[in-house]
């Protein structure tokens, strides 16, 4: 194995697809009378798959600004950032064509519910916007990470004030990326605010990881910043409220959700890679790798993408708590077995857009 690699980002990356699988699983297929707010282990389930999503955003931003960064060093910047930019078209697209309602258009009916905006549309946006930032940053290091430090923070703290955003006015193919007023599940803002932080972090380990203490400095600083946000982040907004009299620290202390979220994921980062060494099993880091894979393959499992035949419509909300965890098992297994085996949709995707770039290259010369 390469020593130079960062392998609890692949077991993070591994552990935060594998609890969207069954938490897309369980959530869609779970009885709703077994919805019990009043259920402890209903509620620590809940609260797990909460994290999910604040976990591939951040992980995303760190592993590819990471690569980015570490490009400069041997010369390959630029041949990354067009990777980068490619991989974050490719992304937008795949992310409109799983909810693209094919044998709908070929009967006549027509809707706008493919424009919403899901996971894909917001990371590969996310990626396009940080080549675009690091290459306005003129590409130093230092500049980079402060930038997206103050803009994590930024896209934080003004949450309230998009939080209930709509844009009537404004095409939906653009609004949906801002307002989730026409049923997007994710929006660029807040969830960019994940991704800036990962970047930021990718920063620290490019700067420092080959020093000696690194490890156990980074590993304790994600731990202990994990635990003051999660348990003192409203407490220190609504004393930033009392001494300055802005509202919007009220606001954020009242709802802090995203704080406390980013605060969940370090405290992840900071176990996965104290145990790394522990973690890094050919299985695990094979999983964090074929994430793209794994994500679209369930997707049309259970949402039944060009169909309109999945899980969802054939069994709906019907499962008991015990038939939802044994049906969850199996479903990890087959995707993960299907992306093994089956699937190429990276090197499919990318192998085909470079064929299509290189024939228009050729016609406009």
């Amino acid at each position: 194995m390469n020593p130079n690699r960062l392998y609890f980002i692949d077991a993070v990356r591994a552990f935060a697809i594998l609890m969207m699988l069954q938490g897309h699983f369980i959530d869609t297929l779970l009885d709703p009378s077994y919805r019990d707010q009043n259920n402890t282990v209903f509620n620590i389930w809940e609260y797990f798959r909460g994290i999910t999503a604040p976990t591939f955003f951040t992980i995303s931003g760190l592993i590819f600004s990471y690569l980015l960064i570490k490009a400069k060093r041997n010369g390959k910047v630029k041949q990354r950032m067009r990777k980068g930019l490619m991989r974050g078209i490719m992304l937008i697209g795949i992310g409109y064509l799983l909810r693209a309602p094919i044998f709908q258009w070929l009967m006549g009916e027509f809707n706008t519910y493919f424009l919403v905006i899901d996971v894909l549309q917001c990371i590969g946006l996310s990626l396009i916007g940080i080549v675009l930032i690091y290459q306005l940053t003129f590409r130093k290091t230092l500049f980079f990470s402060l930038i997206m430090l103050v803009l994590g923070l930024c896209i934080f703290i003004s949450e309230p004030l998009y939080r209930y955003l709509e844009l009537p006015e404004v095409p939906l193919i653009f609004s949906n990326y801002l307002s989730k007023s026409n049923g997007s599940i994710f929006t660029i803002i807040p969830w960019f605010g994940y991704v800036a932080f990962g970047a930021f972090i990718s920063t620290l380990f490019y700067r420092y990881v080959e020093r000696p203490k690194f490890k156990i400095a980074i590993v304790s600083g994600f731990f202990i910043f994990g635990i003051a946000l999660v348990m003192k982040s409203a407490w220190l907004f609504m004393k930033l409220y009392y001494w300055f009299d802005i509202s919007i620290f009220k606001d954020v202390a009242y709802y802090n959700y995203l704080f406390t979220r980013f605060g969940n994921v370090l405290i992840l980062f900071s176990l996965f890679y104290l145990a790394e060494n522990y973690i890094k099993q050919p299985l695990i880091l094979r999983i964090g790798q074929k994430t793209l894979s794994i994500y679209v393959i369930h997707f049309i499992i259970i949402y039944g993408s060009f169909t309109g035949i999945g899980l969802h419509q054939i069994i709906g909300n019907t499962l008991t708590p015990w038939q939802a965890i044994i049906g969850a098992l199996l479903f990890l297994s087959v995707v993960c077995f299907l992306s093994f085996h089956y699937a190429k949709t990276n090197a499919f995707v990318y192998s085909n857009t470079r064929k299509l770039m290189e024939k228009i290259k050729r016609y406009t010369r």
